[in-house]
């Protein structure tokens, strides 16, 4: 597979340190070395990860990346941007599994765990010796997450969970469930071992998009857990909105990748095509498009560049993230759909990546908050008046 030189048009180049540009060419070379010669077999299964995968993953520190301490990497927010654009360059799927890993399971224990929650799951989630899966999406309750009808009620030192949990990534392959429930006091977060009696994960199948990811429905009925498990700094849906900000933060970042992999195949196709005496690539209805695909290629980096650097200052606003994830995913499935459609025929078989990147984007784009959710978080961020 030729190796992938990546899209910078403005010279943004300049603009990453050496550091930043290092973590980028690591997952660079692991995506094109050792994942999309695997993709194609995992797609064509329903619901497979290349689990074997995992230990070069947490080798690479891909896992927490821009945490600190307990075994992460501690990567600032750009270099961890980067490692996501390149992840989700690979596949939907392979950035949604190291996202959850970090943004959903890890980063919750990191800001709202115990010492002794931080110190007992953070270096096996880091090292990759046990995954982790985030609790929240209910079968009735997407958008509308602080509906949720799962309860945790106090039982003698402890607390007892009852309810169903869908569109869990990694579900099935975790050790740990981040589980957000419905108390007297209301939204609490609690780490549920998956190992404990009433917990049952089952894969969720038949899926046309992120068929190389993992997806699963939680079902505790009467889950017994200590007062330990409770995450102690947890309160309200501040917690679970907090960790998907951060999740939507690097689907900003990764979104581009997808639309890069998608960009790069559809223009080297077009130079070798022979169309009417002539390269498809000479020809000004594909030329328009590839300039419309650069172009908002571009406006996405700079607008995924700033909000690294503001992250980075602690200046972040979620609304901010809103607008990078409403967009750059936007972009990105609109370059898929247009890729496939200079590829022709040739694009709806998958020894090419644009309609795999096509349907993923579809789901990119309604989770950890829909296009329409992000643009109401939007226009309340820009009059000062809830839509929602």
């Amino acid at each position: 597979m030729a190796d992938f030189e990546g899209v910078d048009f403005l010279l943004l180049d300049e603009e990453l340190s050496d550091e930043e540009r290092l973590a980028r060419q690591s997952v660079r070379e692991f995506v094109s070395r050792e994942f999309l010669p695997r993709i194609q077999e995992h797609v064509r299964q329903d619901g497979s990860f290349p689990m074997e995968l995992v230990p070069q993953m947490a080798e690479l520190g891909l896992f927490g990346a821009n945490l600190q301490g307990y075994g992460c990497a501690g990567m600032n927010n750009v270099a961890y941007g980067l490692v996501m654009q390149e992840l989700e360059r690979g596949d939907s799927g392979l950035r949604s599994f190291a996202s959850v890993q970090g943004s959903l399971v890890m980063y919750p224990i990191h800001a709202f765990g115990s010492d002794a929650q931080k110190e007992g799951w953070l270096p096996a989630l880091a090292s990759g010796e046990a995954v982790g899966c985030f609790g929240l999406t209910e079968p009735d309750f997407g958008s509308h997450a602080s509906g949720m009808r799962t309860r945790a009620e106090r039982r003698g030192g402890g607390w007892v969970i009852s309810g169903t949990k869908r569109w869990i990534t990694n579900g099935t392959l975790a050790r740990v469930a981040v589980i957000w429930a419905r108390t007297e006091d209301g939204i609490r977060g609690f780490l549920v071992e998956t190992d404990r009696p009433g917990f049952e994960a089952r894969d969720m199948k038949g899926k046309f998009s992120l068929r190389a990811s993992v997806t699963s429905e939680l079902f505790l009925s009467d889950v017994e857990v200590p007062e330990e498990n409770r995450l102690p700094k947890a309160e309200g849906m501040k917690g679970p909105l907090s960790c998907l900000t951060q999740a939507r933060y690097g689907i900003a970042w990764g979104a581009l990748g997808a639309g890069m992999a998608c960009y790069d195949e559809c223009l080297g196709y077009a130079k070798e095509r022979v169309v009417q005496g002539g390269p498809l690539a000479g020809k000004q209805l594909t030329q328009a498009k590839l300039a419309d695909m650069l172009t908002e290629l571009t406006k996405g980096q700079l607008l995924a560049l700033r909000l690294g650097r503001l992250k980075d200052e602690g200046r972040l606003h979620h609304a901010m993230v809103s607008m990078a994830k409403r967009n750059n995913v936007d972009v990105a499935l609109r370059i898929a759909r247009e890729a496939r459609d200079l590829l022709g025929a040739n694009g709806i078989v998958d020894d090419y990546q644009s309609m795999r990147h096509m349907v993923n984007l579809e789901t990119v784009r309604t989770y950890e908050g829909t296009h329409d959710v992000h643009t109401l978080i939007l226009g309340e961020a820009i009059t000062g008046m809830r839509a929602i």
